[in-house]
């Protein structure tokens, strides 16, 4: 059975994002690019050497990121954009790669500023996620919130994971995997309808 955009496993996908959000936090590298194809995989269904490329942007676009406080947001970008630019070329979402590189790295930069200061609410993230969510899948904003708060979530857990030393037999990852399934089974509920 052939997955796509449309059609991703949320188990799948949610375990891959984990495995990736506790490599980048650990600066796996090597560990990071394979959850990342396998991400990648999962969530768009594009030919292998798409698969390949894409998963290499990503990687490099959060390498680009990870830096605090001299990150690279212009590469990040950068790299987002060669990723959304495989994805329409396979066919497998209409989008414009700009935009969307534009809207997933803002969300970055949302909850890089949330994490680091209380000026920055719970409300603004989900509402970057919804942004995001809304323009890739076309479809409307409320569809997708639920997704994004569930995603928020996760990120906390992350968040809490990474300050108690990112032990990967911390419960906090666990608990990071089951909340980011049940964001990419609420985000496949929206864009199925």
């Amino acid at each position: 059975m052939r997955t796509g955009p449309l059609s991703f496993d949320p188990v799948l996908v949610g375990n891959r994002e984990t495995d990736a959000w506790a490599a980048y936090y650990r600066h796996e590298w090597p560990a990071f690019l394979t959850a990342a194809v396998g991400m990648v995989a999962a969530a768009f269904g594009m030919p292998a050497h798409r698969t390949l490329a894409g998963a290499w942007c990503v990687l490099r676009a959060n390498q680009a990121w990870a830096p605090y406080p001299g990150n690279r947001p212009d590469a990040a970008r950068a790299y987002m954009r060669r990723f959304y630019e495989h994805v329409a070329l396979s066919g497998a979402l209409s989008l414009e790669p700009v935009e969307a590189a534009r809207l997933e790295v803002e969300w970055w930069r949302v909850h890089r500023e949330h994490q680091h200061s209380q000026d920055v609410t719970e409300e603004e993230l989900v509402a970057a996620l919804v942004d995001l969510y809304s323009y890739v899948y076309c479809v409307e904003r409320d569809a997708v919130r639920r997704a994004a708060q569930r995603r928020v979530d996760a990120m906390d857990l992350s968040d809490r994971w990474v300050r108690a030393g990112c032990d990967r037999d911390n419960p906090l990852l666990a608990a990071e995997r089951r909340t980011l399934v049940a964001s990419y089974a609420a985000l496949r509920t929206a864009v199925e309808r």
